[in-house]
């Protein structure tokens, strides 16, 4: 059985409760200006389907590491289920508490669908709490994901939310 309030672990986000407080060093070298990272606010968020489908690096669970010239522009990346959209707030107060790589520029939140069909109430209030602390994408559910295919067409919202990510590649603005 484990304790659900276990000792700090440096596995876990840097978000998360369990997660050491570190101070933000601000003499570190920047992140790098070219490009974006996906970042999931949890495993299975999507990330990493989104960075083959639309470009950019995918970093997992954590914030951009200027020792590994990862690029300061963020996506981050939630489920709409209950445990995503918990993940996605907290890595949002890390942000308010300033608990991120100085020159980071998180872009916004791209929530992604944990199944078809319209989202509870309680989930959707939830939804626009975190759309009023940034600017947000939200992903339909795509079947063939599930089953690792590709889709022959993207949906538009995938559409808009590329433009942004190749915008940013080029080095542009939001």
């Amino acid at each position: 059985m484990t304790n659900a309030t276990s000792a700090p672990s440096s596995d876990a986000p840097p978000w998360h409760e369990t997660a050491p407080r570190r101070v933000r060093d601000v003499t570190a070298r920047p992140l790098t200006a070219d490009g974006v990272c996906w970042v999931a606010a949890h495993g299975g968020a999507g990330a990493s389907t989104l960075a083959k489908v639309l470009g950019g690096t995918d970093i997992g669970c954590r914030w951009p590491d200027s020792t590994l010239d990862e690029p300061a522009r963020v996506l981050l990346v939630a489920r709409t289920d209950a445990q995503g959209l918990l993940a996605a707030a907290r890595a949002f107060n890390a942000v308010i508490d300033n608990r991120y790589p100085a020159g980071m520029d998180l872009l916004g939140l791209v929530l992604v669908a944990d199944l078809p069909g319209r989202l509870p109430q309680t989930l959707r209030s939830r939804v626009r709490m975190l759309r009023s602390k940034a600017p947000m994408w939200q992903v339909p559910w795509i079947p063939q994901w599930r089953l690792g295919r590709q889709v022959d067409r993207l949906p538009k919202q995938l559409v808009k939310l590329g433009r942004v990510v190749q915008t940013t590649q080029r080095g542009g603005g939001r």
